[in-house]
C-alpha cells in the first residue's frame, strides 16, 4: 500500500509528519500506523520476537466491538462506527498484517500494542473517508477507536481472547487428531501381547493396545482440563479501563462487547463482574499456560515411549516400526531416526519452559495492574501454537504409519521372566522367586526351572503361565 503525495504531508525522505501528546514524529509514508507506533519502534527494537499477530487481530476484535457498543449507546456516531468497523475488519481479515512492527518486549501493559493497533485502524478510517492520512479527521486514534477503554483493560481482554481461540479452534482440536490416531492403533493392536516395563526393567505382560489405550487416556484428560481453562478465560476485563473502575465507560458498555466478541468467535465471553480482580491479576492466563504445560509433559512422555519402543532396528526394543521420512545421518548410510518423537519431546521441553516464565509473569502483577502482560500473551500464544503444530506432525508423520513387530513382541513375551508372577498365589512369592532367579542364572526357561525345582508340575505351570490370560481387560476409549 503506497499513498499519494496528495494524501498527505510528505517530506524528502519519503515519511510523513504525524503528532501525538509529545510531539511530531517523521513516520514512513507508507505505512498506515502513527507516531506513537513509531515512537515505540524506536524505543523498543529490542530482541527479534514479534508481537503475536493472533492478539493483534483479537485487539482489533475488540475495537470493532467496541465501536459496534459506543455507537449502540451514543457516545460515537454512526459514520465514525462503521469506519472503524470496516478498518477492524480489515485487520481481523489480515489485510494490514505487514503494518504491526512492534516486538513483545515494551512496555508491561502493552500500551504500544493497543496503540499501534488503534493508529492502523484510524489512518486505514480516515483514507477510507476520503481524509489525510496522519489527520485524525475524521477519526481519532485514541478518541473515537480508544473510545470508553483503557490498554489497561483492552490488552487483558485481548490476551483471554486470543489464547481462548487459539485453545480452542487449535489446541484441542490438533489433541482430538492425535488422540484418535493413538485410538486407532490401540484398537488394532488390542491382541498383541508385549512385555510391560517397570524402571525400564521387564515387567508382567500386557497388550500393545493397552499401552496406546494409556495414552490415549492421557489425551482425554489433558482435553478435560484444556475445557476448564477454557472457561476461566472467558471473563473479560473490558469496561474496568485504567484500573478497574471503569472510569470513562458508559453503562453496559462492558456486556455489549462481550456479547458481540461472543457473536463473532463463537465461544461464550462475559464482561467480568469483578474488574479489579481480572486486572490485577491474569491468573486465567497463568492457568491456561498451566494446563498447557500438563499436555506439553504428556506429550513428552507418549514421544519418549513410542521413541524407546522403537529404537533399534537390531539392537533395541525394536517392538514398533516408525515411518521412515527422512535420512537419519550424514555419515551412517540407510540410517532412520525417530526424528518426529525428538520435535515433539523439545517441543514440549520449550512449553514448560515458557510456562515456568509465564508463572513468574502472573506472580509478578503490582496492585492494580500486572506488567508482564506482551510476555504473558505471547508465552501462551506460542505454547499454543507448537503444540498444535507438533501434535498434528507427530499424529501424521509419526503415529499414522506406525507398525507393530509382532514377531519380536512374542519373542520377548516368551523370553520373559516375570511371568512368574503367576504363579504366586499358587506357589507363593519365595518359590516363584526362586524360580526366576534358577532360570535367569542358569540360562533356562521358566518352565523348565520350574520342573527342576520341584515347585509346581508340569500341567499346573502351563495351566496358570499363559501370558494371554495375564492381560486384562482393555479399557473404554
Amino acid at each position: 500500500m503506497t499513498l499519494g503525495k496528495t494524501e498527505q504531508t510528505m517530506t524528502a525522505d519519503n515519511t510523513r509528519t504525524e503528532t501525538d501528546s509529545m510531539g511530531p514524529v517523521d513516520v514512513p509514508a507508507d505505512r498506515y500506523w502513527g507516531a506513537q507506533t513509531e515512537r515505540a519502534r524506536h524505543h523498543f527494537a529490542i530482541g527479534r520476537d514479534p508481537f503475536p499477530l493472533e492478539i493483534i487481530h483479537a485487539l482489533a476484535e475488540i475495537k470493532r466491538a467496541a465501536a459496534l457498543a459506543n455507537a449502540q449507546i451514543g457516545v460515537l456516531d454512526q459514520k465514525r462506527a462503521d469506519l472503524i468497523v470496516t478498518a477492524a475488519e480489515e485487520v481481523t481479515g489480515r489485510r494490514h498484517d505487514g503494518e504491526f512492527p512492534l516486538h513483545v518486549w515494551m512496555t508491561g501493559s502493552g500500551t504500544q500494542a493497543n496503540m499501534n493497533v488503534n493508529e492502523v485502524i484510524a489512518n486505514r478510517a480516515i483514507e477510507l473517508a476520503g481524509g489525510r492520512i496522519g489527520s485524525k479527521d475524521p477519526v481519532h486514534p485514541n478518541d473515537h477507536v480508544n473510545r470508553s477503554q483503557s490498554s489497561n483493560d483492552v490488552v487483558p481482554t485481548a490476551l483471554n481472547v486470543a489464547a481462548a481461540l487459539m485453545i480452542a479452534n487449535r489446541v484441542r482440536p490438533a489433541l482430538k487428531v492425535l488422540r484418535d490416531a493413538l485410538a486407532e492403533k490401540a484398537h488394532a493392536w488390542q491382541g498383541l501381547v508385549k512385555i510391560g516395563r517397570t524402571h525400564m526393567q521387564d515387567a508382567v505382560p500386557m497388550t500393545l493396545g493397552q499401552e496406546f489405550a494409556g495414552y490415549v487416556g492421557m489425551l482425554d484428560d489433558n482435553d478435560e482440563r484444556l475445557a476448564f481453562a477454557l472457561k476461566g478465560l472467558m471473563k473479560l476485563a473490558i469496561g474496568g479501563t485504567a484500573v478497574g473502575t471503569g472510569l470513562n465507560a458508559p453503562e453496559g458498555f462492558d456486556g455489549k462487547v462481550a456479547a458481540e466478541l461472543s457473536r463473532r468467535c463463537g465461544l461464550p465471553f462475559e464482561a467480568a463482574a469483578n474488574k479489579f480482580t481480572v486486572m490485577g491479576a491474569h491468573d486465567a492466563m497463568v492457568a491456561a499456560s498451566s494446563m498447557l504445560k500438563v499436555l506439553a509433559v504428556s506429550l513428552h512422555k507418549i514421544a519418549n515411549d513410542i521413541r524407546l519402543l522403537s529404537c533399534g532396528p537390531r539392537a533395541g526394543f525394536a517392538e514398533l516400526r516408525l515411518p521412515e521420512n527422512e535420512p537419519g545421518s550424514s555419515i551412517m548410510p540407510g540410517k532412520v531416526n525417530p526424528t518426529q518423537c525428538e520435535a515433539l519431546a523439545m517441543l514440549s521441553v520449550q512449553v514448560i519452559g515458557l510456562d515456568v516464565a509465564s508463572s513468574f509473569a502472573g506472580a509478578g502483577g503490582l496492585l492494580e495492574m500486572n506488567v508482564y502482560k506482551p510476555m504473558l500473551g505471547a508465552n501462551v500464544v506460542e505454547s499454543c501454537r507448537m503444540l498444535a503444530d507438533g501434535m498434528e506432525h507427530f499424529a501424521r508423520f509419526a503415529v499414522a504409519g506406525m507398525e507393530a513387530d509382532e514377531a519380536r513382541l512374542a519373542e520377548t513375551v516368551n523370553r520373559s521372566l516375570m511371568l512368574v508372577t503367576a504363579l504366586t498365589p499358587e506357589i507363593g512369592y519365595d518359590k516363584a522367586a526362586a524360580i526366576a532367579h534358577h532360570a535367569h542364572h542358569e540360562g533356562t526357561t521358566l518352565r523348565e526351572a520350574a520342573l527342576a525345582l520341584g515347585h509346581i508340575d508340569a500341567a499346573t505351570f502351563d495351566r496358570i503361565v499363559d501370558a494371554a490370560s495375564m492381560t486384562g481387560p482393555m479399557p473404554k476409549i
